[in-house]
């Protein structure tokens, strides 16, 4: 490549925020879901609560440890049962 010239291109703007030389210009929160309190206000067991919500009990187990976050549909369902509890009766009765 002797003689050929490449053209500075600035870094894109995620590589400029991961590396600190920007910020972003706005962030997203994301409530995660208090499972065991959710499940605790219904008064049912993790496994009822895993068939209603179409999961394992290690999953319900896992969320409730935070080990991991319920996320895509699973946290809309969630957040859906905690401003509704009655919603949880709905789902756990199909």
């Amino acid at each position: 490549m002797d003689g050929v010239k490449v053209p500075h291109q600035p870094l894109n703007p995620y590589t400029q925020i991961n590396q600190g030389n920007t910020e972003a210009s706005r962030t997203a929160r994301h409530e995660v879901a208090d499972v065991k309190a959710i499940r605790t206000k219904l008064n049912v067991s993790q496994a009822e609560f895993a068939s209603a919500m179409g999961t394992s009990v290690d999953t319900i187990k896992s969320w409730e440890g935070k080990r991991n976050n319920p996320t895509g549909l699973a946290a809309k369902v969630l957040a859906t049962i905690r401003n509704n509890p009655d919603f949880f009766n709905e789902i756990a009765s199909h």
